[in-house]
């Protein structure tokens, strides 16, 4: 759309709808002149299909509120006869005289100046002329890096070192691909890097401008270190905080952590895929830490008190209940891994009943009359019955 057709074109009067025309009669109005008008309906009529076409614009204009301001803003300065045709006028060309608007006239070139560039750069996604032009910040990339953790350091969090890698603004032109420091604005997008190109249905899209590789600039005098682009490779180690209860394989995101932007542009994200080493005694079960503890037999048989170790921290006592069997879990809460909201998992405890590969005579004699003792009972009584009835 050219800035010509932009203020000769009364939208308004496209719709059928006053100048006051809220939002959701702009959307009713639109609504119902599409189905009247949709080439689906109209198949073979090249008139209704033009004026579909002028529909879907002028939905594309009012519909969206800054657009419509913007409309507003530029019809109030140069519609309705507000504009002064120049001597090129006839055959179609116009020229305009924004001397007393702007004060010192349309730039060279057929530009124009300061504040106007603002009024038709949101509708037309670029920005004024070459003088004016605003070239559009860019964020700057994502960077992915790995570290490895020991199992302690996960559970309870650690602030590790990380070299990386990344585009950043090139030293030697500071940022502008040109060696002498003053690239020029490209002049096939205007500056914002991006070029539209139409999708049928009055609908437009942008890319990525090819001249200038979504730069907005070009450097007629490329810098030698960055080949003209703006950009150079850089390293940086930068102290990270990983944050307690992260589990092997967990990928972090870290905001403005990555690549710095270009012309002011947020920096892109960090992600930081994490590796836990094992521990020689400690497991892990979602929030939970898992220990297995052996225990004498007499400790199972008769019941007792047992130490048992936690991670970083002093040993906790749990009671073992006469007659425990092998592989009997217990929990010992608030001695696990941290949770996202700061509490703590608890310390699952397995027992594991421990049988002597050696015994003393006094213990053998011992269990010898524990057997003569326990002669007629039959553990494995139970196991056989069960059998029999499946």
């Amino acid at each position: 759309m050219s800035t010509k057709d932009f203020i000769e074109k009364d939208y308004y009067k496209v719709l059928g709808v006053p100048k006051d025309a809220t939002e959701a009669e702009i959307k009713k109005a639109y609504r119902k002149l599409a189905r009247e008008f949709h080439p689906d309906a109209n198949k073979g009529n090249t008139k209704a299909e033009e004026r579909f076409k002028e529909i879907s614009e002028a939905n594309d204009i009012l519909g969206d509120p800054k657009k419509r301001k913007e409309y507003d803003e530029a019809r109030a300065l140069f519609g309705n006869g507000g504009f002064r045709p120049g001597p090129g006028a006839a055959g179609g060309s116009f020229n305009f005289d924004l001397g007393d608007l702007f004060g010192g006239g349309a730039q060279s070139g057929g530009g124009f100046g300061g504040g106007i560039g603002d009024v038709f750069g949101g509708l037309f996604n670029r920005g004024g002329a070459t003088t004016g032009t605003r070239t559009q910040p860019r964020r700057g990339q994502d960077i992915e890096s790995e570290v490895t953790l020991s199992f302690t350091e996960a559970i309870e969090g650690a602030t590790v070192p990380l070299r990386m890698s990344s585009q950043a603004p090139c030293k030697a032109c500071s940022g502008t691909g040109d060696k002498n420091g003053t690239p020029r604005v490209c002049q096939t997008c205007v500056g914002t890097g991006q070029v539209a190109r139409g999708s049928g249905g009055g609908f437009s899209l942008t890319d990525p401008c090819p001249e200038c590789k979504g730069r907005g600039l070009i450097a007629e005098h490329p810098c030698l270190e960055c080949k003209g682009s703006g950009r150079a490779k850089s390293s940086r180690t930068m102290q990270v905080r990983i944050p307690a209860g992260v589990t092997d394989g967990q990928r972090i995101r870290l905001r403005g952590k990555g690549a710095p932007g270009e012309r002011g542009g947020p920096a892109g994200d960090l992600y930081v895929v994490v590796h836990v080493g094992e521990h020689p005694v400690f497991g892990r079960k979602d929030d939970n830490l898992t220990v297995t503890v052996p225990v004498t037999f007499d400790e199972a048989a008769l019941g007792g008190e047992v130490r048992v170790p936690t991670l970083g921290g002093p040993a906790v006592t749990l009671k073992l209940p006469p007659g425990t069997p092998n592989g009997r879990t217990m929990r010992a809460r608030g001695k696990g891994a941290v949770r996202k909201d700061g509490t703590r998992g608890d310390l699952l405890v397995t027992v594991e009943v421990r049988v002597p590969a050696d015994l003393s005579g006094k213990a053998r004699d011992a269990l010898e009359a524990y057997r003569e003792a326990t002669a007629g009972e039959d553990p494995r009584a139970e196991l056989f019955e069960a059998a029999k009835g499946a």
